[in-house]
C-alpha cells in the first residue's frame, strides 16, 4: 500500500519509492508493476528457484553497482546470496538510460579512481544527468583540495586516438574552471559572475562567442559546479532538433521538480538563435517566474536573433575569440594527456621523462612545439579546430608508421609529427566568416571605412577576407557601386561607370576570376578624391522633409504644369520663365515659399 511522506500533498510509491501527487498515484502503480513483471518475466528460472521465499527487496537504480544498494532478503545471512543479486537486471528498466559512457571507454583514456556515487541507506544517488556530466578527463578525489575534486591526467598512448571513436575535443573538454582558458574576463577571478558561481547563485544568461570559444563547455561546468549543491537540477537541449513540445514538457517537469522537491532546474538551450520568436517566447513567463534559469548560447548577435522581451531577462556574456597564448595552453594540456613527447627547437628535447611514459613495444609519438604554435595560429581562436587538427596529424603519422613498419617486434619506434603534417592537414587558415551573421556586416564596415580613409592595404585586406570567406562578389559590387556616390560623388564623377562596370564583370565571370576586378575597383576607389557633398546635402533634404511640421508646402504654381484650360484658369503656369528663351541667368523662385533662401549643401537640420 503506498505510504504517505512527509508532504501532505505527495505519496511515495513502494515499488520505485518516488513521491507523486495523489490523484496520480493509481496510475503509476499500474505502469510501474507492469514494467516490473515485464522485467521479471525474463528471469523465470530465478522466480522459480525463490518462489517458496518471500520477494527480495528491490534494488534504487544508481551508477554504481547495484550490490552497493541492495538490502539482503529478509532472514538471509548467506553473503551469496547478495553476491548473486549483484549482477545488474532489469528491475524498473523504465528508469534506465544508456546515456553515461561505459567504464571500459573511459579507462582506455583516463584512468580515474571513482568516487561513491550512494551509501547503502539514505545516500546521494548519481542522476544520469549528473553522468552525463563526468567528462573523460576524469576527476579523481584529492583529500587535501579543498573542493576534494581535482584534475589528475593520466598519460596515454597516443595511438589509442585511432580506436577512441570520438573527436579529441570531446575528450580534453574541461570540468572545471582551472582548466578553462582564454576566458578570464568572463570568469576571472574578480569577475562577477565568478562570483555568482562561487555563491551558487545563477543568473539567466546568454552566452554569445564564436564557434570553439568554450560557450558549451562553460554551460556544463556551471552545471557541475552548481550540481555539488544536490538542489539544482541540469538539463541541456538543442534548438537544432528539439521542438516546442518537448520545451514545454522541460518546463513542466521543471515545475514540478521545484514544487514537489525543491530544486530548481537550470535549462541550457544550444543554437537558441535557431528558435523563431515564436519558440523563444514559450521561455518568457517560466524564466521570468523563475521556474528555470535559461542559459543560451549562440555565434550570432542576440540583438538580432533572440527576442528583446527574452534577452532584457538574460545576461549577456560575450565571450571572445581565443588568443594563441589560450590555444597554446589548451594544445600543451592536449599533449600532456596523450603523452606526447614535445621537442623543442631542432636537436633539442624537451620533457624526457615523457619517453618513459610508453612502452618498448609501444609506438613513441613525439612533436615539436613548433608544430604545435602553427595549429594555436591557423585555428583562428577555435579550440575544436584545433584539437581536432592535432588529432589528426596524429592519427596520420601513427598510420604511416603502422603501414611501413619494418623494425623488429619488442624494439621501441618513434613517430614524429611536424609543422609540415600540420599544415597538410589544416591545409589553409580557418577562416572565421559567416554570410549571413554578424560578422558579414563587420567586415563590409571595414571594407566601407578603410575605402574612404584612402587606405588601399587595410580595404584590399578586408576584401579578400571577404572573399575568402565565401562572399558573394555580387553583394561586395553593389556595395562598390553604392560607395561610388556616397563618398567619391562630384569629386571623380568617373567612379560611379567604373563602378558599375565591375559589377557587370563580376556577372559575367563570377568567381574566383572577377576577385581581380573587385580589387581593382576597390583600389581605385581608395585612391579618388572624396566628396561627400551630394550625400550630404540629400540627407539634409530628408532630413527637413521628416522634421516638417504640420502639411508640406503646396508647389508654387508657377511651376506647375497646366495641361487643360481649367488649369489655366486656376494659375497654373502663370508667371513662369521658360529659360531657353533667355540670353541671361533666370531670376525666379523654384521653392516653396516657406523654404526660401534655404540651401541643403550648408543647411543643418537644427536651423529648422
Amino acid at each position: 500500500m503506498a505510504q504517505r511522506t512527509g508532504n501532505a500533498d505527495s505519496v511515495q510509491c513502494p515499488v520505485c519509492l518516488g513521491d507523486f501527487e495523489a490523484s496520480v498515484i493509481n496510475a503509476h502503480l499500474d505502469n510501474c508493476l507492469l514494467n516490473d513483471a515485464q522485467s521479471q518475466a525474463s528471469n523465470t528460472d530465478r522466480d522459480i528457484a525463490t518462489e517458496s521465499g518471500p520477494p527480495p527487496k528491490k534494488c534504487r537504480i544508481s551508477s554504481e553497482s547495484a550490490s552497493e544498494n541492495c538490502d539482503a532478503p529478509a532472514g538471509t545471512a548467506n553473503p551469496e546470496s547478495k553476491v548473486h543479486r549483484a549482477a545488474p537486471s532489469s528491475v524498473f528498466t523504465m528508469f534506465q538510460r544508456n546515456t553515461a559512457p561505459n567504464q571500459s571507454e573511459r579507462s582506455m583514456f583516463f584512468s580515474s579512481k571513482q568516487t561513491p556515487s550512494t551509501n547503502s541507506k539514505g545516500g546521494k544517488r548519481t542522476s544520469p544527468e549528473e553522468k552525463d556530466l563526468i567528462s573523460p578527463y576524469q576527476l579523481k578525489y584529492d583529500g587535501t583540495s579543498t573542493s576534494g575534486l581535482t584534475q589528475t591526467p593520466t598519460c596515454l598512448p597516443a595511438h589509442s586516438l585511432l580506436d577512441s571513436g570520438k573527436p579529441l575535443a570531446e575528450l580534453m573538454r574541461p570540468s572545471n574552471l582551472e582548466e578553462y582558458f582564454g576566458q578570464n574576463k568572463v570568469v576571472g577571478e574578480s569577475t562577477l559572475i565568478r562570483s555568482l558561481l562561487d555563491s551558487q547563485e545563477i543568473p539567466s544568461m546568454i552566452l554569445w562567442g564564436p564557434p570553439g570559444c568554450g560557450k558549451t563547455t562553460l554551460a556544463h561546468i556551471i552545471a557541475s559546479r552548481s550540481k555539488k549543491s544536490g538542489s539544482i537540477r541540469f538539463v541541456t537541449l538543442s534548438a537544432t532538433s528539439t521542438s516546442t513540445s518537448e520545451v514545454r514538457e522541460v518546463i513542466k517537469q521543471s515545475q514540478n521538480e521545484l514544487r514537489l522537491c525543491k530544486r530548481k532546474t537550470i535549462l541550457f538551450i544550444d543554437e537558441i538563435h535557431r528558435f523563431n520568436k515564436s519558440q523563444q517566447d514559450t521561455f518568457l513567463p517560466h524564466v521570468e517566474s523563475g521556474i528555470v534559469t535559461l542559459i543560451g548560447a549562440t555565434t550570432e548577435n542576440p540583438s538580432f536573433q533572440v527576442n528583446a522581451a527574452l534577452l532584457s531577462r538574460c545576461r549577456v556574456l560575450v565571450l571572445e575569440k581565443l588568443s594563441v597564448e589560450a590555444m597554446g595552453a589548451i594544445l600543451r594540456r592536449a599533449a600532456d594527456a596523450l603523452g606526447l613527447q614535445l621537442l623543442g627547437p631542432p636537436g633539442v628535447r624537451g620533457d624526457e621523462d615523457s619517453a618513459e611514459r610508453t612502452s618498448g613495444s609501444e609506438l613513441r609519438v613525439l612533436i615539436e612545439q613548433k608544430a604545435l604554435d602553427t595549429i594555436a595560429h591557423l585555428c583562428d581562436g577555435d579550440a575544436r579546430v584545433g584539437l581536432n587538427g592535432l588529432q589528426l596529424a596524429v592519427q596520420a603519422r601513427i598510420s604511416a608508421a603502422r603501414l611501413g613498419q619494418t623494425k623488429p617486434a619488442g624494439t621501441s619506434q618513434d613517430v614524429l609529427v611536424q609543422e609540415d603534417h600540420i599544415k597538410e592537414g589544416l591545409q589553409r587558415s580557418h577562416i572565421l566568416y559567416d554570410k549571413a551573421g554578424e560578422e558579414h556586416y563587420n567586415c563590409i564596415s571595414a571594407l566601407h571605412k578603410s575605402m574612404r580613409g584612402s587606405h588601399t592595404n587595410a580595404a584590399l585586406y578586408w576584401l579578400g577576407r571577404m572573399l575568402e570567406g565565401g562572399e558573394d562578389p555580387l553583394y561586395v559590387a553593389r556595395r562598390l557601386v553604392r560607395f561610388a556616390s556616397e563618398d567619391v560623388g562630384l569629386a571623380d564623377p568617373a567612379a560611379l561607370p567604373q563602378t558599375v562596370s565591375a559589377f557587370q564583370a563580376c556577372h559575367f565571370i563570377g568567381m574566383p576570376e572577377c576577385e581581380v576586378i573587385l580589387a581593382q575597383c576597390v583600389v581605385y576607389l581608395a585612391r579618388a578624391p572624396k566628396s561627400v557633398e551630394v550625400y550630404t546635402a540629400y540627407s539634409n533634404v530628408k532630413a527637413c522633409l521628416r522634421n516638417q511640421r504640420g502639411p508640406l508646402p503646396p508647389v508654387p504654381l508657377h511651376l506647375r504644369n497646366a495641361p487643360t484650360r481649367l488649369m489655366k484658369d486656376l494659375g497654373y503656369a502663370k508667371g513662369y520663365k521658360y529659360n531657353p528663351a533667355f540670353s541671361e541667368p533666370v531670376e525666379q523662385d523654384y521653392l516653396p515659399t516657406e523654404l526660401r533662401g534655404v540651401d541643403f549643401f550648408t543647411w543643418e537640420p537644427s536651423d529648422l
